[in-house]
């Protein structure tokens, strides 16, 4: 739809189609009127007026006289007394959803919910829709809609009652005039998929139409609409038809779909659901189903039918120019001010500071007149100037053009957007109080009125909808290359580095792809270039059925954390880009160092979702809802906030064991500090005690998009399904925290390739006005991909996605049989790694954590990088990592890896590094076989073993099942049952990597299978002394053990 040119609107140059949903015209309806007024778009002739009407045009309207008002009328709030509610509105706006009200012999009567969706076309109807956000606010939006045949003062009651019922709601609602055929979209969206009013209505002022029950007659529709539908009916002839447009022919046994040649496939797709509506209410769901294309002769039997039904095929004729759906080439936006019954014209650029709140203002944008209404206004003011927008419409003939009246504080994005700079939207509080105080006078003068519903309480955050015992490879960007990161790096982050990461897991319908790129907050432009485009080219190996995200440092979406679980983010960068920047621009270099002073700001929900994150040494930094750790080469501080949780202190024990392993701190509580603990901050300050608060989500819009020479134009769509998503666009949901770039099937490939630069416009021209940062996380989902962090915005069906054909194929197919197709889906491929070369999803037995935290869980304290590679090698391969217990234990067949001989083995790996640890020499092991000597087992289990257990024994964990103790293997009945009542097995068949598990046990408590005898030998102690341990101390000793 071409965009309406208008000075002083920012939205359009941008792209923003900001005009309200046009459908094409249509030739009005003929028939006699008797001498009475008719007010049906169509209806271009004077209208002569009832006598209880003072005639007046709109320019008489501006001349009157200013109205008597008292000297004393309040200002601040609305007067409201019994004369200005309309009884029948007590109660209103109570629970979400639609309430409807048919205006009756000029009064309001409400309509039974079983007749919802059903008009009238000699009726008024006034429509309530209130919906809950997730803010815990309430949005009310009032429709008054106005049958083709209603009369003039059914027409004026609507519109005086709405204003009414809007009072009686607080002054919070957007109020919308909406003429039958020319419905907004949101309207329509109510009444999915269409809305056909039927011929007649109630008595009136001035006639009475009655509707008799008749046999079914063969009508003919027109339908319009890409992503909504305009229903007509049209004349059943064949010069009704033409080559633009697509009709419905519903005849007693079978419905036909014409296809006009210049419709689109996604018009086509949604006149279907049109005639899904037929079939279902006509026909009880029976009836026989056919499309019939433009330009197909007889030689296709459902086309020859068809064409028989008009008496033989003809050529169409061609729309005339009054048909076509003709818009003001440009339009001026101009600013009236309605004040003591005149209109004076405001001149010059269109900003905030020209509304008064004790005034209502006029905007007249050509195909939409805007009311703006001040909050001091009164209600008479505010029906005053609802007529003189009505007026200004029946004076510049434009029966289509919309009426959209707003209360000051509740404007809606479109209208701010006509100004220039509208200032940031606050949140507007005073809408519970107005009501109730509404609600509290009109009790006073006798209503039984109910007070305002309580606000939903704000939701919690959202948990992340995503499996977190997958795959996780991590790359830091360096200059145009990636280089891999092991295990023991891979949780670790440079603010000034560029990082790529692909996470392999498990879904509902095979295992699912994610490769992001994180941003540090320093990292240079050019590695963020690289990282863009080596993940683009991931995407495209992997046949773009991985979902791709980017993401920056403070802006994490909260599906990150949970997949790497144990983030630590240092200061500074270890990159050849970082490093070449601060080298050339002088920069002192703030690159973490072991051996300095810093300070870490420890967050998270739960072990297996924690940060530490380094920030400024200073106390400034401190917060008092936070827990952080301070060290200055070995000497540590643990800084325990008085507003901190158990839980924050329990990750900051964790955390130590990451940071500063084998070191012992010493714990300071907010107000209790050492002058040491402020001599390394510099000096004592004030610091901030309430939480970091993250960009919340809220509710989500969707928008159907275009882009084409770099200019982007978005259309909302209203009450969005999933039925909405066509396979030929490209879609973007806006839940505020995160951004979704929804790319279909059979989206061209230049325009596919382009989807993360559509995001980054959207995200740019911040179309919702809400101050999006530029840093919000954007994901592109390619169709048949979705993850359930974005399907769960809708009632999500996967065999839908899954099917094949454009979107008219595939909802013909839906109609035609009455249930849903075959989907020939093709299971997703398996995710190879681009690393090793080998398939990187998990053994399905390693999966068993939820998606999200359980307090109930086992919790794993966090672990030095030695001990990281040390356990990431004792375990089998494939396990996502040692936090991550695993369920019932199956057989597993292990996978042939080719070795990589520029590579050394990865026990020899995992032995350099611990002895790097210890600041030993690294000598170059590469054993001839997979056994490691005992020798290298020595110093494993000097780094495992705590130092209050002077007397555990060391035990070489790592040894295969053939290296088994003796005893374990001549001691043990293997079944018999052990002091607790378990079953005994060896421990061979118990540690996570056995090639020869033992069934059904509880994978939590392993230790519990062995005997007691082995039980000592493993652990150097009896089960007693072992079940006094603290538990991190007892996780500790279990992953040495494997059996963990």
């Amino acid at each position: 739809m071409p965009t309406q040119k208008t000075p002083n609107h920012p939205s359009r140059a941008r792209g923003f189609d900001v005009r309200a949903p046009q459908p094409r015209r249509h030739r009005g309806a003929t028939g006699t009127h008797s001498g009475k007024s008719c007010t049906r778009p169509s209806c271009h002739r004077t209208r002569p007026r009832p006598p209880c009407h003072a005639p007046h045009t709109f320019s008489s309207l501006l001349k009157q006289k200013p109205p008597k008002t008292s000297p004393t009328k309040p200002r601040g709030t609305m007067a409201v007394s019994m004369r200005d509610v309309d009884p029948v509105f007590q109660g209103a706006g109570q629970k979400d959803g639609l309430e409807i009200w048919r205006i009756e012999k000029l009064q309001v009567v409400p309509v039974p919910k079983e007749s919802y969706g059903k008009f009238f076309t000699g009726d008024s109807y006034i429509i309530l829709k209130k919906t809950a956000l997730k803010n815990g606010s309430f949005r009310h939006d009032i429709h008054y809609w106005l049958g083709k045949d209603n009369s003039q003062d059914e027409a004026g009651t609507a519109a005086i009652k709405t204003v009414e019922l809007d009072a009686a709601l607080g002054g919070r609602a957007v109020q919308y005039r909406e003429v039958q055929g020319n419905e907004t979209e949101k309207f329509l969206s109510y009444f999915k998929p269409c809305i056909i009013p039927v011929e007649g209505g109630v008595a009136s002022g001035f006639r009475h139409a009655e509707i008799n029950e008749r046999e079914h007659v063969t009508r003919l529709f027109v339908c319009r609409g890409k992503h909504t539908v305009h229903v007509k009916e049209v004349p059943f002839a064949r010069s009704s038809l033409n080559h633009d447009d697509i009709f419905i022919l519903d005849t007693k046994s079978k419905i036909f779909q014409f296809n006009g040649s210049n419709s689109s496939i996604q018009e086509r797709a949604k006149a279907l659901e049109v005639v899904q509506y037929l079939k279902d209410t006509n026909h009880e769901g029976k009836c026989e189903v056919a499309a019939v294309e433009d330009g197909k002769m007889m030689a296709d039997a459902d086309a020859g039918e068809f064409w028989g039904l008009f008496g033989g095929f003809a050529p169409l004729p061609r729309k005339t120019f009054s048909e076509l759906n003709g818009k003001d080439s440009a339009f001026t936006s101009k600013l009236l001010c309605l004040n003591k019954g005149q209109a004076v014209p405001i001149d010059g650029v269109l900003k905030r500071e020209l509304l008064d709140s004790s005034k209502c203002y006029l905007l007249d944008c050509g195909s939409e007149i805007y009311v703006w209404m001040g909050r001091e206004t009164t209600i008479e003011e505010r029906k005053r100037a609802g007529s003189a927008a009505e007026e200004l419409l029946h004076e510049g003939n434009r029966p289509k053009s919309h009426i959209i009246r707003l209360m000051e504080g509740f404007e809606t994005v479109i209208f701010r957007s006509k100004f220039d700079k509208w200032p940031k939207k606050a949140e507007a509080v005073v809408s519970d109080e107005s009501r109730g105080k509404v609600s509290a006078l009109l009790k006073r003068q006798g209503f039984n009125f109910k007070g305002p519903a309580k606000a939903a309480p704000v939701k919690q955050e959202p948990q992340p909808q995503i499996d977190c015992t997958g795959n996780l490879q991590v790359w830091r960007v360096n200059g145009s290359e990636k280089t891999f990161l092991s295990f023991s790096e891979q949780c670790k982050f440079y603010s000034g580095d560029c990082y790529i990461f692909q996470y392999t897991y498990p879904g509902d319908d095979g295992d699912e792809c994610l490769i992001g790129t994180w941003f540090g907050k320093k990292s240079v432009e050019d590695e963020r270039s690289a990282a863009t485009s080596l993940a683009d080219k991931m995407i495209e190996s992997l046949k773009f059925q991985a979902v791709l995200v980017r993401v920056y440092e403070g802006k994490e979406p909260i599906e990150f954390f949970p997949i790497f679980q144990n983030l630590v983010i240092y200061k500074g960068g270890t990159s050849t880009g970082y490093k070449k920047f601060v080298s050339e621009n002088g920069i002192e270099d703030d690159t973490y160092s072991e051996s300095g002073v810093a300070l870490f700001r420890v967050q998270g929900s739960g072990p297996e979702n924690m940060q530490a994150i380094q920030v400024d040494t200073a106390a400034s930094s401190l917060n008092s809802s936070y827990c952080y750790i301070l060290h200055d080469g070995d000497t540590v501080f643990t800084w325990i906030g008085n507003l901190s949780s158990s839980m924050d202190q329990e990750l900051a024990e964790r955390q130590l064991d990451v940071i500063k392993p084998n070191l012992q701190s010493r714990l300071l509580k907010e107000g209790s500090e050492y002058d040491q603990f402020w001599k390394l901050l510099g000096v004592k300050s004030e610091y901030a005690s309430q939480k970091i608060v993250r960009d919340q989500e809220s509710d989500p819009h969707l928008f159907s998009c275009t882009f084409s020479k770099g200019v982007l134009k978005v259309r909302e769509i209203f009450n969005f399904s999933q039925d909405d998503l066509m396979t030929e666009d490209i879609f973007i949901l806006d839940c505020h925290s995160c951004i979704f770039v929804w790319v279909g099937k059979h989206v061209d490939t230049k325009v596919r390739a382009q989807a993360l630069s559509i995001g980054e416009k959207f995200i740019e021209l911040d179309i919702l006005m809400e101050n999006l940062s530029q840093e919000t996380p954007l994901y592109v989902i390619t169709e048949g991909s979705e993850p359930q962090y974005f399907t769960r915005f809708f009632t999500w069906d996967s065999a839908k996605s899954a099917m094949h054909g454009n979107s008219f194929e595939r909802k013909l197919s839906i109609v035609r049989d009455g249930v849903k197709p075959r989907t020939d889906k093709p299971k997703r491929r398996q995710i190879t790694s681009t690393h090793t070369g080998r398939s990187s999803v998990p053994d399905k037995s390693q999966r068993s954590r939820s998606m999200s935290f359980s307090p109930d869980r086992v919790r794993v304290r966090g672990r030095s990088p030695a001990f990281n590679a040390l356990a990431a090698n004792f375990e089998n391969p494939n396990t996502r990592n040692l936090s991550t217990p695993p369920p019932a234990v199956r057989k597993q067949t292990p996978r042939s890896v080719s070795p990589d001989p520029s590579k050394p083995p990865p026990r020899a790996a995992s032995i350099a590094a611990i002895s790097a640890s210890f600041e030993r020499p690294k000598p170059t092991l590469i054993p001839k076989s997979i056994k490691a000597s005992p020798d290298a087992n020595k110093p494993q289990a000097e780094a495992i073993k705590p130092k209050q257990e002077t007397n555990a024994r060391e035990s070489s964990p790592a040894k295969d099942s053939q290296i088994a103790t003796p005893m374990s293997q001549e001691d043990v009945k293997e079944g018999s049952e052990g002091e607790q009542g378990l079953p005994v097995y060896p421990y061979d068949r118990l540690r996570t990597s056995s090639i020869n598990p033992a069934p059904d046990i509880d994978v939590t408590k392993r230790e519990a299978y062995l005997s007691s005898a082995e039980f000592r030998d493993r652990f150097g102690m009896a089960k007693e002394a072992f079940a006094k341990l603290p538990k991190w101390k007892q996780n500790r000793l279990k992953i040495a053990l494997q059996l963990f």
